[in-house]
């Protein structure tokens, strides 16, 4: 772990405020309703990661069947926090954790393809199919 940080999957630890700001820096989940955000935490594995002084300055979300998959989204390290470290930590700490291990692991990103790839994830261009919301 980085020194001065620490990760939990306690969901009693996440600061919602911290969350909905981490996800507005993003591109995939700038405009989520905050209704929809916490309905994704209450019905997903949820990993923050925190200055040693409780600040939350991460966040990851894994959705599963605890039997066989699992699916990594929404890993996102506040600006401030990135290039040292963490978006590794982070992804390290969620790829061992018990609860997934033998699992297969899906993600969709448009980025830090060579970060996920040094914990095992593979591209797979052929076998992805997407049913879009339809409005």
């Amino acid at each position: 772990m980085i020194t001065g940080y620490y990760i939990s999957k306690d969901k009693s630890k996440l600061q919602m405020d911290m969350v909905k700001d981490l996800l507005k820096q993003t591109y995939w989940a700038a405009d989520r309703p905050e209704e929809t955000i916490i309905k994704s935490i209450q019905n997903s594995m949820c990993y923050g990661i925190f200055e040693n002084n409780g600040t939350q300055v991460g966040f990851a979300r894994i959705i599963t069947d605890y039997a066989t998959t699992y699916y990594l989204c929404d890993v996102i390290i506040d600006k401030k926090h990135r290039a040292n470290g963490l978006g590794k930590a982070l992804i390290e700490f969620v790829t061992n954790d018990v609860d997934l291990k033998n699992l297969r692991g899906l993600l969709l990103t448009k980025d830090a393809h060579g970060l996920y790839k040094q914990y095992g994830f593979e591209r797979e261009r052929e076998k992805f199919m997407q049913k879009p919301i339809l409005l």
